[in-house]
């Protein structure tokens, strides 16, 4: 028999998914709009920098999904994303992870964290350009698992296992665009070159958990 606490039950309704009704910005409030009747957010990266939303509650475990269209032209540099996060900053944040990296808009990375530990990267050939259409991306977080999903097509699943940290702490959905060419000497995301600004990242029919909200802690 299973361990019980290694793989603790999933209640059905974890999967069960409803429109985003209500975002925070953390930073520059004015290069990020939100329209709630549409269920569309858009970033924007120019010479006032990036920006950063997430949903005003965090949901232990759950599915969450967004159709996502990057920026066009010459991304060098940048950062999109849509991501969980226990709290952005937070040294011992637990994370789940999908990125974009400017330089090849042909890939997108995965990676989750664990008490602030990441280092679990992996990079996926998507087949496609990210910025010539919307595409769904989604995260299915469960107890036992995390399954990263594109296209309705499971591109990563990882399981939890005994003795490994797996994330577990109630987590925000956040995305964001950024400029992360300072990261490894620009090999991470590319040398920043600004030439086809302003970028604009689109998202639509974003989703979230309908039934594991969590109470807000002081500190969110």
């Amino acid at each position: 028999m299973a361990d019980p606490a290694l793989h603790p039950e999933e209640p059905l309704d974890h999967h069960i998914t409803e429109a985003i009704k209500e975002i925070a910005i953390d930073y520059t409030p004015d290069a990020c709009t939100h329209c709630p009747d549409t269920n569309a957010i858009t970033l924007t990266f120019d010479e006032r920098g990036g920006a950063r939303w997430r949903s005003t509650t965090r949901f232990l475990y759950g599915t969450f999904s967004s159709l996502i269209q990057c920026p066009r032209g010459n991304t060098s540099g940048l950062n999109f994303n849509i991501y969980l996060s226990s709290l952005e900053g937070d040294k011992s944040q637990d994370e789940i992870d999908f990125e974009f990296l400017g330089k090849d808009k042909t890939i997108v990375q995965t990676n989750y964290y664990t008490t602030g530990t990441g280092n679990k990267e992996e990079i996926h050939d998507l087949g496609f350009d990210i910025s010539d259409g919307f595409h769904e991306y989604v995260i299915k977080w469960s107890p036992n698992e995390i399954d990263w999903l594109i296209d309705g097509k499971s591109v990563r699943r990882v399981e939890r296992k005994e003795n490994e940290g797996f994330p577990d702490k109630p987590m925000f959905l956040y995305a964001s665009v950024w400029d992360a060419s300072y990261i490894d000497e620009a090999r991470w995301t590319g040398p920043y070159i600004g030439s086809d600004a302003p970028y604009v990242c689109l998202y639509k029919d974003i989703r979230v958990p309908a039934t594991t909200a969590v109470p807000n802690s002081c500190d969110s």
